[in-house]
């Protein structure tokens, strides 16, 4: 038993920073094929330093594909439901890749680094799967360089309305005029040629960072970053916490909320898809049919328990008279907000706020109501004037 089991945790990746989690006292757990720190002091703790102070996490999981060339753009039109022609140098967008079917292969967050480069950041527990179908869709392309990156970097996030004070102290680079999905290059902790992006997946402020994936410089730069932070309360966090505040934030979680059996309609994310980019991309014409045919029959809706109970992940959505109508795709209590929330599948007839359904707990029916999301909005930031120069 104990041999197959160091076996089993043998195969699973690690980050640059994983002896540093293990220092930290962080809980491992297996996360898409990766040994990743679940928690450190707490996932409460953790979730509220982000809300209300500064959190730093390895993000390093996650990979990255670069595509460069002349044809860089036509091959990013092809590939992603966004329209990146709008695009400008140091700039980002959210945005996905489709099977043909208009079905999720991954969300992404491109990133335009010069004219003819893009840097492509995906999700680890889809990584091979993600290079495997970027290589299959455009691997025919002429004019495209698609280089696999991703242990090129180890990427660190910091974040919470006391982020950019935080890295300030790290950076000459003034870090106040990166708009929020903008990104520029700088010196970080003395590293020079560091992406500095103002993106994370917390909704809160915050920045990401990209390092050399080597130990020692990853464990240095941490250091060093909650060593900025102590003022601030900073706290080393996992992925734990990750979950809980992306779900306050109601952003979507692959093999959660979006999947190859969910596509862009019912997911809500339609706000990110171009249909009229003047591009036939991966999916477009599937989900053209799918609004002829009147839209999606089902929609992705948040929930907020009314009765006491925790909707989990996988729960079923039933009517008040009890009849199977969905499921719940993440479910937790929400330590900021302080309600047990859930994002969860429902039919149309169900998705505006107000509906009133019931979730399947241990075989009760506990009530709940569907609720606008998200379920936290950060409040818009005052100037801090020691950021002031």
């Amino acid at each position: 038993m104990s041999d197959s089991h160091s076996n089993a945790a043998a195969t699973l990746r690690r980050t640059g920073l994983y002896n540093t989690h293990l220092a930290h006292k962080a809980r491992m757990v297996d996360f898409g094929g990766w040994e990743m720190p679940v928690q450190y002091s707490g996932l409460i703790d953790e979730h509220m330093a982000v809300r209300t102070g500064v959190g730093v996490f390895d993000v390093s999981h996650m990979g990255d594909i670069q595509l460069r060339g002349p044809n860089s753009l036509a091959a990013v039109q092809k590939l992603l439901m966004n329209d990146a022609s709008r695009l400008q140098v140091g700039q980002a967008q959210y945005s996905a890749m489709l099977y043909p079917n208009g079905t999720f292969v991954d969300d992404v967050v491109l990133h335009k680094l010069s004219e003819n480069d893009y840097l492509i950041v995906i999700n680890a527990g889809t990584r091979e799967k993600d290079v495997q179908w970027v290589r299959q869709t455009l691997g025919g392309m002429g004019g495209l360089h698609i280089t696999d990156v991703s242990d090129y970097y180890t990427q660190i996030a910091i974040q919470g309305p006391k982020a950019m004070a935080t890295l300030q102290k790290l950076t000459p680079v003034d870090l106040a005029p990166i708009k929020n999905y903008w990104f520029t290059w700088g010196q970080v902790c003395g590293l020079h040629n560091v992406l500095i992006a103002r993106t994370g997946y917390t909704g809160e402020d915050g920045f990401e960072i990209y390092i050399p994936s080597d130990a020692a410089t990853s464990a240095r730069v941490w250091a060093e970053v909650l060593a900025a932070g102590e003022e601030f309360g900073i706290l080393p966090c996992g992925l734990g916490a990750r979950n809980t505040l992306r779900l306050e934030s109601a952003m979507a979680l692959y093999g959660h909320e979006i999947s190859d059996k969910l596509n862009v309609w019912e997911a809500n994310l339609g706000r990110y898809c171009k249909m009229d980019k003047g591009v036939d991309f991966v999916g477009r014409e599937a989900l053209r049919q799918v609004q002829e045919r009147g839209g999606p029959s089902k929609r992705l809706v948040g929930l907020e328990m009314v009765e006491r109970g925790i909707g989990r992940d996988g729960y079923p959505v039933l009517s008040l008279e009890g009849e199977p109508i969905g499921t719940i795709t993440s479910g937790s209590p929400a330590p900021f907000v302080k309600k047990n929330i859930a994002l969860a599948y429902v039919p149309m007839g169900f998705a505006e706020p107000g509906a009133e359904v019931a979730v399947e707990i241990r075989g009760q029916r506990v009530k709940a109501v569907v609720v606008a999301t998200p379920f936290y909005k950060r409040p818009k930031p005052a100037t801090d004037p020691a950021l002031k120069r």
